[in-house]
């Protein structure tokens, strides 16, 4: 009997052992996961604040809420169970997609850079002023619907991103970590976003309270935001040529086009032989960053000039003939 417990009692310390140690490894691979989708996360955090302009104060927090909500059902529900069926089945597949999303950041970067060097032409009044005046219910529902589909596109090359870093083996722990990325990454994002769209406010409260210091905060608070969402736009903008240029070149060096990947190799190299030891790797990471942007750049270009000038007239075309 006595025994009988005893080795109970050891297979339970021994499973006890086995789940700490994939917890471990777990937490592990998600931090190192999560750090490789900084520049989609970037992102997202900037695209989200748009979708509550113009909408009531008191219904920002709860629109972030249901876009939030709508996030980790595409995440755990629709392409965590896609990624391990990719991973189980077709591991060929995975390189492939995550270079077309590297892609596709590199259009939506390049679309960005133009838009600022090439401004659209401000709506007229008269043509605001024409516009159906839609019901504050429905027009909540089409923003949430929008970003809720803007968010499936991050989503699922941030899952790519991470489903191509996991190194520990197991279908198992690749489900955890690729959970647990979706959790921290929709946590992060959409609390990052909340206290965005909610510090102007925070900022009014601080300014009518009075008070020297609270009303100096406070009015900074108002002042600095609008250039704050501008200087976090940019930022995105930049992550996402940054993360789209370093997947192409990792992507092209895996179908054996390496010449990428050994000038990023060349020019880290060079920088850390030049500059001192103790700024060697920032300066290093700073100028192959900046090559996978130059180059997130180009793609992106040469994408808009395909899509521009051959996709979207022969889709118009075909909707036409429809």
């Amino acid at each position: 009997m006595s025994s009988g417990l005893l080795a109970l009692l050891d297979d339970v310390v021994a499973l006890t052992k086995l789940t700490a140690a994939t917890l471990d490894d777990v937490t592990a691979q998600a931090a190192k996961v999560g750090a490789k989708t900084a520049g989609v996360v970037v992102d997202d955090a900037a695209v989200t604040p748009r979708y509550v302009t113009g909408l009531a104060a008191e219904r920002e927090l709860p629109i972030i809420g249901r876009i939030a909500l709508g996030s980790l059902k595409n995440k755990l529900i629709f392409l965590l169970p896609i990624a391990l069926l990719l991973s189980e089945f077709a591991p060929w597949a995975i390189t492939p997609i995550l270079t077309a999303g590297g892609l596709y950041l590199c259009f939506e970067g390049y679309e960005k850079v133009h838009s600022i060097l090439a401004p659209h032409a401000p709506e007229t009044a008269h043509a605001i002023a024409g516009a159906p005046v839609m019901d504050p219910k429905n027009l909540e529902d089409q923003k949430v619907a929008g970003a809720i589909r803007t968010d499936l596109v991050l989503s699922a090359e941030i899952m790519a991103i991470a489903l191509a870093n996991i190194t520990a083996p197991g279908l198992a722990v690749q489900a955890l970590v690729l959970a647990v990325v979706g959790i921290m990454v929709t946590a992060g994002v959409y609390g990052a976003v909340a206290l965005i769209v909610k510090a102007d406010d925070f900022g009014v409260s601080l300014a009518l309270k009075g008070g020297s210091m609270t009303g100096r905060i406070g009015h900074g608070l108002v002042r600095g935001m609008p250039y704050f969402l501008k200087v976090l736009s940019f930022v995105g903008m930049i992550a996402m040529l940054w993360v789209g240029g370093g997947i192409l070149i990792h992507g092209l060096n895996a179908f054996g086009l390496s010449a990428g990947e050994h000038l990023l190799h060349s020019i880290a190299e060079t920088v850390q032989a030049t500059v001192p030891e103790m700024l060697g790797g920032l300066f290093a990471w700073l100028a192959t960053a900046s090559v996978s942007a130059i180059v997130g750049l180009v793609a992106g270009a040469l994408t808009a000039l395909v899509v521009n000038g051959v996709v979207l007239p022969a889709w118009t075309a075909i909707k036409g003939a429809a």
